[in-house]
């Protein structure tokens, strides 16, 4: 099983862009998750073709299990 930390922003454009962190650490304390976001915005970290990012939307843990598929 992987468990990624994906936190979703609104650009300039309005789109959603996510950055995606592997193997986050559980529980998940949300207020350190926000203070993180808030970060990233403040600080103009990060820039995606629809411009900076502007405001958060969401974050959320996705847990997926991956098989492997074996060929003859």
């Amino acid at each position: 099983m992987a468990k990624v930390l994906e936190l979703q922003f609104l650009n300039q454009e309005d789109k959603t862009v996510t950055i995606r962190l592997d193997a986050p650490v559980e529980p998940v304390d949300p207020a350190a998750v926000e203070a993180a976001m808030d970060t990233i915005i403040a600080q103009n970290i990060f820039i995606s073709s629809g411009g900076d990012y502007t405001a958060k939307k969401g974050a959320r843990i996705v847990d997926r299990t991956v098989s492997d598929i074996v060929f003859n």
